[in-house]
């Protein structure tokens, strides 16, 4: 179940002139504004009045700042305690004009909202509970008091409203393809998992937010991934946020893809490369960048470059054993390489979370962990250049098999066109002849080249000669 805020000082006053507003508007008839919203998973309207912008509050459990609210711990623990005070408003309020990926700066898009509502005027309505709790226009009620608007134009909930409503139907209306001002993705992530922790499927989950439950199921990799550097980043008083990795989505994205693939073939290779991936991602490493890290990235290239004073602060994992219960036997645990590889994302880690602190670490140890990041990034860096030139050293090595994969497929594709057409005495001969004598000069030309790349020939490169050579005597 969503968490029960409680009532708001005004609730009963706003209730009061809700209803008198809404009484209004019934008594003048005609045609009136409605919004049109998902309710209990019926589409029903509601209609529109105008409130006080000042009468209103925002909703502390808005999906939109739901990460960003971490940036103060002592304001996100006062949102918990009394959600309507006059502080934890006015904290809400800086972190909806806040950038996502840093709160202590401010969003563009904001300026952006009020550039447009000073020009504009407000084009949609929000939507308020009678109590005067708005489940939709948050930010644009921020942007309105900003500019010092007296009223904003909001669709009124039923007086049933629970916070489970508040919940569902933030969720709908702003995960709508028109809306403005699209989540930021951690927010995101929070959102689907929230659904998930309710007992909803990911099918259900994916219609709602527009996806597929393959990309859900994804997202929550990435959300419990990083819920593990989190915690794995505490130091003392430090400790990283997930806001602090909102700029990294199609850094993650594709580390799971990876992670995947690695996964069906070694579970320990793809262990290696996670983590070296993750510490490159840490260090703000661009995407290309990591794309380079193999899992014998760390072993292979990275090791050897890193500073003596980091190589003594990560522990070699000695090859640790797992007792069978029953058996009285032991069997080798995990490959140490993992352990090693996590034992330098978590340094890197608790070194970010010091620099980060700011304020709440001393001068000393701030200097000393961007002493110690420059140094690993300057490592990783070096380790990226000979790994970049493998990687395309491999990729010329592949170019040639590849391409004649490419072709076998053609070759298989021509095959059923040849019976399709046979049923349908669709060919031309003619013009099928002409492109078999261009394929044999083709091979021909392939088998002098093979002759000359290749000092000892296979199975298939010896066919390839032998049948070029048939040809010539021929």
């Amino acid at each position: 179940m969503s968490k029960d805020f409680g009532r708001p000082p005004l609730a009963a006053e706003n209730q009061d002139l809700v209803e008198r507003r809404l009484k209004e508007l019934q008594d003048a008839g005609g045609v009136q504004e409605t919004l049109r919203i998902e309710w209990r998973g019926t589409p029903i309207q509601v209609e529109v009045i105008d409130m006080p912008v000042n009468s209103l509050y925002y909703n502390p459990g808005t999906h939109r700042i739901r990460a960003q609210r971490t940036h103060d711990p002592a304001l996100d623990r006062g949102l918990d305690e009394d959600a309507f005070s006059v502080e934890s408003q006015d904290y809400l309020h800086d972190l909806l004009r806040a950038l996502p990926s840093d709160p202590s700066k401010r969003d563009p898009d904001f300026d952006a909202l009020m550039e447009s509502l000073r020009d504009f005027k407000q084009n949609d309505p929000g939507l308020i509970t009678r109590d005067g709790i708005l489940v939709n226009g948050n930010t644009r009620r921020a942007a309105l008091k900003d500019l010092a608007e007296p009223s904003i134009r909001v669709g009124v909930l039923p007086a049933s409203c629970t916070w489970d409503d508040i919940n569902r139907v933030e969720l709908a209306l702003q995960l709508r393809k028109d809306h403005r001002r699209d989540y930021s993705y951690i927010n995101r992530l929070l959102a689907i998992e929230e659904q998930l922790s309710l007992g909803r499927t990911y099918a259900d989950i994916a219609r709602e937010f527009r996806t597929t439950a393959r990309a859900c199921e994804q997202d929550r990799w990435i959300l419990t991934t990083l819920n593990d550097l989190v915690e794995r980043s505490r130091t003392g008083g430090a400790q990283l946020r997930l806001l602090d990795f909102e700029d990294h989505q199609e850094k993650l994205k594709e580390l799971h893809r990876r992670w995947v693939k690695e996964s069906a073939s070694s579970q320990e290779k793809a262990d290696l490369m996670k983590e070296s991936r993750l510490t490159a991602i840490i260090l703000g490493f661009s995407k290309t960048d990591v794309r380079l890290i193999e899992p014998d990235f760390k072993s292979r290239y990275l090791d050897t470059r890193l500073p003596e004073a980091v190589r003594s602060q990560v522990p070699a994992a000695a090859a640790a054993t797992v007792a069978i219960p029953g058996l009285n036997r032991t069997v080798r645990a995990a490959d140490p390489k993992v352990a090693e590889a996590r034992a330098l994302t978590d340094s890197v880690l608790r070194v970010k979370a010091v620099e980060a602190a700011g304020g709440n670490a001393s001068l000393e140890q701030v200097a000393e962990a961007a002493k110690t990041i420059t140094a690993v990034k300057a490592a990783v860096e070096e380790a990226l250049e000979p790994a970049g030139k493998d990687a395309r050293v491999r990729k010329r090595k592949q170019a040639a098999p590849d391409r004649i994969v490419d072709a076998c497929h053609d070759i298989d594709q021509c095959i059923t066109d040849l019976v399709l057409s046979r049923a349908s005495r669709s060919l031309d001969e003619e013009i099928f002849d002409e492109a078999v004598l261009k394929l044999r000069d083709s091979l021909g030309k392939l088998a002098t080249e093979a002759a000359r790349s290749i000092k000892e020939p296979g199975d298939g490169v010896t066919w390839l000669l032998d049948a070029a050579r048939k040809e010539d005597g021929a």
